[in-house]
């Protein structure tokens, strides 16, 4: 097979290509997202136990985060990613033999460790692949609207797949898993023939050296990751929102069958695909903000206001109707903060650390996700699920602050070219422009 070239490619032939691997992992991916609460509550598991389970799934990717990422920027972004497929396939059959066994939340906890490991192979490979390869190829224009259109491929292949594995899931809550398999299959094989690690030239590492190689990147990513103030402040921001997001997901299966009063699969099944559609109608506004707004840290303050606001409502509500509309409004406002952070985030980090200070932002979001899924876990046990949506949603409003000491640093990667102006409309509604700091405290 003949090796892709900068040269011989085309940005647009990269481009082209990370939308179809996003939305093919995407599809077989979320074909259990609306049916996994209660697969597992069918196993068995309590619901203090399934939020147990899923705090080790994202406990393990906060675990493997840093080893992964080191793989992806030594051996290659392409690697990883197809390790990632191939270790995916596995746990998700082993939940399905583990449920068919009859295993208890041990077995499920071992299983999601083996899908924590899949997805940290993916986590930031694939953006540190796409950014390095439309540099490689000449791509001329903001990153902002490429991950944007990325995330709404992303989110319409979540739409026919949670549909798909709510429908399938009527049938047999086993069934979603099973046809996910099949599916990374095919994932594999569309990824090996379009994924080419452009602008980035993989480094045979032996097994001897691995543990070095790690400690030399490692403390690369901390030096232009934890030590770098914007990266550190982006990162920080996450993981309050991090605190809610994978608890607030899952939770809202059996929260909103209960205020329905109905059990049925499809149902979430639909409402996970309306997420999806929320997430996009998000996406879709970030192309439309930033040619008119000139900050993407103003586009993030609205946003994380907004999300907080609707999360918090969300526990208040008592009424399907409403609970529904408050949750899909928040991921709406998550579909615009997501974009413009990730293209703020790459434009501050350095190309051979890419991977691996994704991957240590992965793993802040993951170790603060399980802190979360643990303790409002545990809150919905002893209280109740929408008195964690109320917590929840408390604590996403501590993003808040450090957003504001993001923008106080005026660095240029805040600042969007080709906007309509530094600040647009945006200004007049309620944001003031900051005071421009000395270029040499940025990155304090």
């Amino acid at each position: 097979m003949k090796t892709e070239t900068a040269s011989s490619t085309e940005p647009k032939v990269v481009v082209r290509a990370y939308y179809m691997i996003s939305g093919l992992y995407s599809l077989s991916a979320s074909l259990i997202w609306g049916v996994n609460t209660l697969f597992l509550l069918n196993a068995g598991l309590n619901i203090f136990e399934v939020f147990i389970a899923n705090a080790v799934f994202t406990g393990s990717m906060a675990l493997f985060e840093i080893p992964t990422g080191v793989l992806a920027d030594s051996r290659g972004r392409r690697h990883s990613f197809l390790l990632s497929v191939v270790v995916l396939m596995v746990g998700t059959l082993g939940y399905v033999g583990t449920a068919a066994a009859g295993g208890g939340l041990l077995m499920f906890s071992l299983m999601g460790v083996v899908l924590g490991l899949g997805y940290t192979f993916y986590s930031g490979a694939v953006e540190a692949w796409l950014v390095d390869a439309l540099a490689a190829t000449g791509y001329v224009g903001e990153k902002d609207r490429v991950f944007a259109r990325g995330s709404m491929v992303w989110s319409a292949a979540m739409l026919v797949g949670t549909i798909g594995g709510g429908l399938l899931g009527t049938l047999d809550l086993a069934l979603p898993f099973v046809v996910r398999a099949g599916l990374l299959v095919g994932v594999f094989v569309v990824a090996w023939f379009t994924m080419h690690d452009l602008g980035f030239e993989p480094r045979a590492v032996s097994t001897s050296e691995l543990p070095a190689e790690m400690r030399r990147i490692a403390r690369s990513s901390v030096q232009y990751g934890w030590r770098k103030r914007s990266v550190r402040l982006l990162i920080g921001a996450s993981a309050f929102h991090s605190l809610f997001m994978a608890w607030g997901f899952w939770a809202w299966q059996p929260y909103f069958l209960d205020l329905l009063g109905r059990n049925a699969p499809w149902i979430t099944g639909v409402i996970a695909a309306l997420i999806a559609l929320s997430t996009i109608a998000g996406n879709s506004l970030v192309e439309f903000a930033t040619r008119v707004c000139g900050k993407r840290t103003t586009l993030m303050l609205w946003a994380s206001i907004v999300l907080s606001v609707a999360v918090i409502g969300v526990g208040l509500a008592n009424s399907f109707w409403a609970a529904v509309g408050l949750y899909l409004l928040s991921m709406g406002a998550a579909g615009v903060y997501g974009p413009v952070r990730q293209a703020y985030l790459h434009q501050v980090i350095p190309s051979e650390q890419r991977a691996t200070v994704i991957s240590f932002d992965s793993l802040v979001g993951s170790g603060s996700s399980t802190v979360g899924q643990t303790g409002l876990g545990y809150l919905a046990r002893a209280q109740s699920i929408e008195f964690g949506y109320v917590f929840g949603g408390l604590t996403t409003v501590l993003a808040l602050p450090v957003v504001w000491l993001l923008r106080s640093m005026n660095e240029d990667a805040d600042r969007i070219v080709g906007a309509a102006g530094k600040q647009g409309p945006c200004a007049p509604a309620g944001l003031p422009e900051v005071t421009t700091v000395d270029p040499a405290a940025r990155t304090a």
